[in-house]
């Protein structure tokens, strides 16, 4: 186990330095590892231990607590063309047209043609957000669609998990079994609402007066993993449970730090999900339906990219339809998890899992490559001046000033920014410093600034300036090293309280450094000077 373990750990390090050195995504690299391990031991048979799936569910379970912590009804208020009438019939035209095809056409049976349908229906989040994100194309048009679209395929997660479940159920009285998924639905959802409204909060606060990290994190590990547990007691998936659970921490102000915590766990897990799922993939299976799997793939993406462009095409421009059917046309990683949930629970067979899986394999490597060139392919579809160039929408701040620490020379600057109208948005991981300044109706986020998806959710590429004001000396430094990745340092302005520490920032590449001792001696001078003076 222990070879096996360290050989899964430098294979899946060596396939991901180099997917990444040509823009490819580590899922890619997960499965390929998967299936090298799989042929290397001979353990296609592994992916039956129990154990292994339980451990590469949870993956799974912390991918749709992230998603649950995204999930934000006044958000999704702003949205609400985008994510229900586009989302919702994208997925049902979808859906649709791949079942009749697979049912009527191919004589599939009907239980794996509504699989295969389902599977179909859902796009990669994790691939195409994080290239917009890095890109900053989310904030065009384009985006926006896409990320609706996206929002309302993560929903949708949801009752395809509950249809799974009822599916793969061996109960033969339908009725009493929808009576019995109510009435433990009614309890699942009560029990954590009222742990949400009434406990969530106040429970957080505790925590975070201990000034522990890892008590934090712990408490992060136990809700997703105890409300996943719940759910499970009461006949529902792991993921619903961390789903709602996700939701729930949503409307409280520990979101972002939350999602900072969690995403090593997530991808740490989601990667050995995706190592059990390459330990599936036959290749003399493969090789036999070689041909299938490529006609599949360009049938696939050619539907996708049809339904998507005729969804948006009733309120966006031809040139914004075709680049978010661009943006959509692959298979996500979630129709991985739906098909290995449906392989354990004997709903569909080796052939067909097998094809799909080598389909959406292929058409996630795709991916990056289309969206690369994304203006370049749109371009020979729709002339660009037949259509007027998408407009950009930020859905957060752009030029405005963040500040990170909101002691007092923090709120002093808040101050002066404004009263001179400008915009700020502050930063700080200590709850009583947070709490005061949001009776005072102050645009702060709870977190650390440390972490790289806290600087993210403040849009922190797009700042005019920062302001670092942590009275931490080590924390600051770490915080002015973690910045220079993401932004020019010349945007960068720090305040020490020592002239102590002004080599180790200035070895940074920041110059702009304010020294609050010499400020202060300085200051005091000027009122003593005249004194002397006039003696």
């Amino acid at each position: 186990m222990l070879t096996f373990i360290v050989f899964a750990l430098f294979t899946s390090l060596v396939f991901n330095i180099i997917l990444k050195k040509i823009q490819l995504p580590t899922i890619i690299g997960y499965i390929m590892t998967g299936t090298l391990l799989a042929y290397v031991f001979g353990i296609h048979s592994a992916v039956n231990n129990h154990d292994l799936q339980e451990v590469a569910e949870f993956g799974v379970v912390f991918l749709m607590f992230t998603i649950g912590l995204e999930f934000s009804i006044s958000h999704l208020k702003k949205m609400k063309n985008e994510v229900f009438l586009a989302g919702s019939f994208q997925i049902i035209l979808t859906v649709l047209i791949v079942y009749l095809l697979a049912y009527y056409l191919f004589g599939i049976e009907q239980q794996v043609a509504f699989i295969l349908s389902l599977a179909t229906a859902l796009s990669s989040t994790a691939i195409v957000l994080k290239t917009f994100n890095e890109t900053g194309e989310i904030n065009k048009r384009y985006g926006l669609r896409s990320l609706g679209i996206l929002i309302m395929q993560d929903i949708a997660v949801i009752p395809i998990l509950l249809v799974i479940g009822f599916l793969s159920s061996d109960d033969s009285d339908i009725s009493s079994l929808l009576i019995r998924m109510v009435i433990s639905a009614a309890v699942l959802l009560t029990l954590l609402w009222l742990i949400g409204k009434y406990l969530l909060e106040p429970f957080f606060n505790e925590i975070i007066k201990t000034n522990s990290d890892e008590l934090f994190v712990g408490t992060i590990l136990f809700l997703a993993i105890g409300a996943s547990y719940f759910a499970h007691v009461l006949g529902f998936s792991y993921s619903l449970g961390a789903f709602i659970a996700g939701m729930l921490i949503a409307e409280t102000k520990y979101k972002h730090q939350v999602e900072a915590d969690l995403i090593p766990f997530r991808d740490l897990l989601l990667g050995v999900f995706f190592i059990t799922v390459g330990m599936q993939i036959r290749f003399d299976i493969i090789f036999e339906y070689i041909h299938i799997v490529l006609m599949l793939l360009a049938a696939i993406m050619v539907l996708k990219f049809l339904v998507v462009f005729i969804v948006t095409s009733f309120t966006e421009s031809t040139r914004v339809s075709v680049k978010t059917a661009l943006s959509l046309v692959q298979i996500g990683e979630f129709s991985l998890a739906l098909l290995e949930l449906a392989r354990s629970n004997g709903l569909i067979g080796p052939p067909y899992g097998q094809v799909m899986i080598a389909t959406i394999v292929l058409s996630m490597i795709i991916t990056p490559i289309i969206l690369k060139n994304l203006s370049w392919i749109t371009d020979f579809i729709v002339r660009k001046d037949e259509e007027k160039e998408f407009h950009v929408e930020s859905i957060g701040v752009k030029d405005h000033t963040v500040i990170l620490g909101f002691g007092e020379f923090g709120r002093n600057i808040a101050k002066s920014l404004r009263d001179s109208g400008q915009i700020y948005v502050a930063v700080d991981n200590n709850i009583e410093t947070y709490q005061r300044a949001r009776k005072d109706n102050e645009p702060i986020v709870f977190g650390n600034a440390t972490s790289k998806e806290i600087l993210k959710s403040i849009n922190i590429a797009h700042a005019k300036n920062i302001i670092v004001a942590i009275d931490n000396p080590k924390k600051l430094y770490n915080v002015c090293e973690i910045l220079k990745r993401y932004v020019d340092t010349h945007k960068i302005i720090v305040k020490i309280h020592t002239s102590a520490g002004r080599e180790a920032i200035k070895a940074l590449g920041i110059n702009r450094i304010v020294i609050e001792n010499e400020l202060a001696s300085n200051s005091v001078s000027e009122l003593i000077m005249p004194s002397f003076t006039n003696s």
